[in-house]
């Protein structure tokens, strides 16, 4: 495939508070999102307030970096005025952008403050070429694409309508719902994902069961799970820890965790996503972890700066997102439908694959080549443990540990709080710790 030679490629990091911000661009983010409290669509995300707010945004443009804020939530009555208060500080903070699903609500941004750039969430479901005219028509400046695009599609619609910003996922948590858009959570526990309070009931373990009223009925059944058209009383799924609800169900094929998807994995996939016009590679995941953030952008920097420097893609950037807990890897929708390899049957959470993260530097002593970390899981003298920076990657063995009074330890477990190590180098200002575990 020719080497795509247009304009850079964003590379836009989530930032659930301004430790993540930070480290986001330390490890090659050139932009990043973060949510407006109370409005964006991941409310368990708490690092930012009015305040931290403005500091994240003059950090971020001291940097030479770009924030877009998040306020993509469809709105009741009940929040509307407050929303658009909101909106009058979020504006006066000067963001690169603000992040929006709800048509009445961006309408009123695009009349009040027509200078502040709005993006079209993925919320909003931009399927089709003619929808992107509608947006860019109405003054939208970027479209968040639907998860569930084709490649082609994705051309199609740069094709028709060039001049608006496309912005596509590239890594995270899939919906099994359009773009989000799922009313699961609000039927089971009355916390609406379009509200942003969604609690993943997707990814819950569901029992199948069979409801036919009589056991000598359903003993006479030679294939009592074959889902027959036409069937009145038939399956049932239920979530052990909510044993008295049960949900109605009819399929031909199940699973243990039958609407969980797998996590988007598309580091191959860049070459021909801005082939098909997309100038913004986004990863999700606000409420996930500095570690996540860390190695989700040091992977993609690399893997963007391969791709525009003409070189090979490099395996040990797919590597190191396998060092990452996850639901496993599927590429999506961007070459075909994933069917069966999007779904994980196996288990609703993540799980490490190759690698632990064991600690986050919160500062180092050149005197005395010791770093203060932050213990995330269990570390032992003699564990070998790579330092990850936003440069480099050096294995070594931990042969010195204490605690910050100087007492000698051999072992540590997560939850600990702050320990000092003994390092190879001097990391810089941002790194961290972590273990091999198979």
């Amino acid at each position: 495939m020719k080497r795509p030679t247009p304009s850079l490629p964003e590379l836009l990091l989530p930032a659930g508070d301004f430790e993540k911000l930070k480290v986001a661009f330390a490890f090659g983010a050139d932009a990043v999102y973060v949510g407006v409290p109370k409005y964006s669509l991941r409310t368990r995300e708490i690092g930012f307030r009015q305040e931290t707010l403005e500091k994240a945004i003059r950090y971020t443009h001291e940097k030479g970096k770009k924030i877009y804020l998040v306020m993509n939530i469809y709105a009741h009555n009940l929040k509307v005025e407050s929303f658009l208060k909101a909106l009058d500080q979020v504006a006066a903070l000067n963001p690169d952008g603000i992040i929006m699903s709800d048509p009445g609500l961006i309408a009123y941004s695009l009349k009040h403050y027509p200078e502040m750039p709005v993006h079209l969430s993925t919320q909003a479901n931009t399927t089709n070429w003619i929808t992107v005219q509608f947006w860019r028509d109405l003054g939208v400046r970027r479209i968040i694409l639907s998860r569930e695009l084709h490649l082609d599609e994705i051309a199609e619609m740069h094709q028709r309508v060039p001049d608006v910003e496309l912005e596509a996922f590239v890594h995270g948590a899939i919906c099994i719902a359009y773009s989000g858009r799922c009313l699961i959570s609000n039927y089971l526990n009355h916390r609406d994902a379009n509200q942003g309070t969604c609690t993943n009931s997707c990814r819950w373990e569901y029992k199948l069961a069979y409801e036919k009223g009589s056991l000598l009925s359903v003993e006479k059944e030679q294939h009592p799970y074959q889902y027959t058209p036409g069937y009145k009383e038939g399956f049932t799924v239920k979530e052990p820890k909510r044993h008295d609800e049960k949900m109605l169900i009819q399929e031909d094929e199940y699973g243990t965790y039958l609407m969980n998807s797998r996590d988007l994995c598309a580091i191959e996939l860049l070459p021909d996503l801005v082939l098909a016009g997309v100038k913004s590679f986004k990863v999700e995941g606000r409420t996930k972890s500095a570690y996540y953030v860390a190695i989700t952008a040091r992977a993609y920097r690399r893997a963007v700066d391969d791709m525009l420097a003409g070189r090979s893609f490099d395996v040990e950037n797919f590597r190191d997102l396998l060092a990452l807990s996850s639901r496993t890897y599927t590429t999506g929708f961007y070459t075909r439908n994933p069917r069966q390899y999007g779904e994980n049957f196996e288990d609703g959470y993540s799980a490490e694959s190759t690698h632990r993260v064991t600690g986050m530097l919160k500062s180092y002593n050149e005197a005395t080549a010791m770093g203060d970390f932050d213990v995330k899981n269990v570390m032992k003298k003699g564990m070998l443990l790579d330092l990850i920076t936003p440069l480099e990657k050096i294995s070594f063995t931990l042969t010195d540990m204490e605690t910050l009074k100087g007492e000698k330890i051999s072992e540590v477990h997560g939850g600990i709080g702050t320990i000092r190590i003994q390092l190879p180098c001097n990391p810089g200002e941002f790194a961290f710790l972590r273990q091999k575990i198979r």
